[in-house]
């Protein structure tokens, strides 16, 4: 890897300027702020770079900088900051919708939540936003007694749903809408708001900000909102098998010893989170928490800039942490008096979805032991140009139990801890709390 830079650094290097700030969670990345100057000598993959600012280098994220001669921000201003192309786009064929379609936990909630509300929903306006095929909307058609569906749809599927709401004999209810939630027109308000909005990682993608504008643009004072309230849970976890096929698999392939390529690897692979991860309940190193909550009524556009959430995991199994493992469950409220919440959970305790987990990977894996307590907070900050990107920091501290009883014997350090550093793999012991940080920088919506 060093001789790799190297070389590159041979080349001459090329200025770019910080289209916006950066803070580094590693000490192989570098720092900058808006507007900064920096120099970058070598590109070894378009997600990082290795630049130079005032004579310090380290990593940088690609998509922060642009070249010294856009520093005005042209290029950006001409880019839609929606990539709505790339992202309707992909809702424009038939590979998403398979993929939805055949998640029957997902689908088969929201005909629950439909069916057990029917009564409630007779002679209401509804709104599907999002609809794409219209299966919902045909729910809502078929097992209940709307007076007027709005199936709203802005990618270019709205033809073909216009063709299965005829097909399955629904368009004297069901009207189908093409166009973005903040731009259609709607003749009348509606009761209820309904919309599968959810990404992976609850809020990946953005989609939840055409909800909130619709929400506020036509639903009826007193409206419901499907789902009504949503959480992101998250976990201590064990990840071996990943660890192995990422990691330590560098360190004697073909009885050779390659751990030079470790610190590429771990820059390539556990600096971004990985989707569509299967996590095993026993890998599950204490009982999840709710670390943020949603509350669909009250929620703001201006709240998606930059979501918090705290946690504190006391550890209930021995074992390796590696990473925290992210899901999300979503709530929707009844209609009928004294009815039943219908929740959609897509954690490892219930029926697998086509979201499965999200995975984000320490830089080196620390041993808890039960007693042991993981606490700290999870920021969701919203990409300010890119705005269906985003990143995700987290912060925590490990405090072991046998730390937690000295420093309850010690009367002169009261409030000692032990905090053990995932990024350094070290053992500090200080009378301040010190806290750990890794970043997921960038993450994009078609990853």
């Amino acid at each position: 890897m060093e001789t790799e830079k190297t070389e590159k650094e041979d080349a001459a290097p090329q200025p770019y300027v910080a289209s916006y700030n950066f803070i580094a969670s590693g000490g192989d990345q570098l720092s900058f702020s808006s507007g900064d100057a920096l120099l970058v000598h070598a590109k070894p993959s378009s997600v990082w770079w290795w630049a130079e600012l005032r004579g310090v280098t380290g990593y940088v994220p690609a998509s922060y900088l642009c070249q010294s001669g856009d520093a005005e921000g042209d290029d950006i201003s001409t880019e839609d900051p929606w990539q709505d192309e790339e992202y309707f786009g992909s809702y424009g064929t038939l590979r998403l919708h398979l993929e939805m379609l055949s998640d029957k936990s997902r689908t088969e909630t929201y005909r629950r939540a439909v069916v057990s509300n029917s009564v409630s929903l007779t002679n209401k306006v509804v709104m599907d936003l999002g609809c794409g095929t219209g299966v919902i909307s045909l729910f809502c058609a078929q097992l209940a007694r709307p007076s007027l569906v709005y199936a709203v749809e802005a990618s270019s599927m709205a033809e073909y749903t216009r063709q299965l709401v005829k097909q399955n004999g629904c368009e004297e209810v069901v009207t189908v809408l093409q166009g973005r939630g903040e731009e259609v027109e709607l003749p009348e308000k509606v009761d209820l708001l309904v919309s599968e909005w959810m990404g992976n990682c609850l809020v990946f993608e953005f989609m939840v900000e055409s909800v909130l504008s619709a929400r506020d643009r036509w639903l009826r004072e007193g409206g419901v909102m499907w789902p009504s309230s949503a959480v992101l849970v998250l976990v201590p976890c064990q990840a071996h098998d990943y660890f192995a096929e990422k990691m330590a698999f560098w360190e004697c392939p073909y009885g050779l010893d390659f751990t030079p390529l470790q610190p590429l690897a771990q820059q390539e692979f556990f600096t971004k989170p990985k989707f569509s991860h299967v996590i095993e309940p026993s890998d599950c190193l204490a009982d999840p928490c709710d670390v943020i909550c949603l509350n669909m009524y009250t929620l703001q556009i201006k709240d998606l800039e930059e979501i918090t959430g705290q946690f504190h995991f006391p550890v209930e199994t021995s074992g390796t942490f590696h990473g925290f493992t992210a899901w999300f469950a979503v709530y929707f409220e009844s209609l009928e008096v004294g009815g039943a919440t219908v929740e959609l959970n897509t954690g490892p305790h219930s029926e697998p979805t086509h979201w499965k987990q999200t995975l984000f990977m320490l830089d080196k894996p620390v041993s808890l032991n039960v007693g042991d307590c993981v606490t700290g907070i999870i920021v969701l900050r919203r990409n300010p140009v890119w705005r269906r990107h985003m990143s995700v920091t987290l912060d925590w501290n490990i405090i072991s139990d046998a730390d937690k009883c000295q420093a309850k014997r010690d009367k002169d350090l009261p409030d000692v801890e032990v905090t053990e550093s995932a990024l350094a793999g070290e053992v500090v012991r200080s009378v301040n709390k010190v806290q750990q940080r890794r970043s997921y920088q960038d993450i994009k919506c078609c990853e």
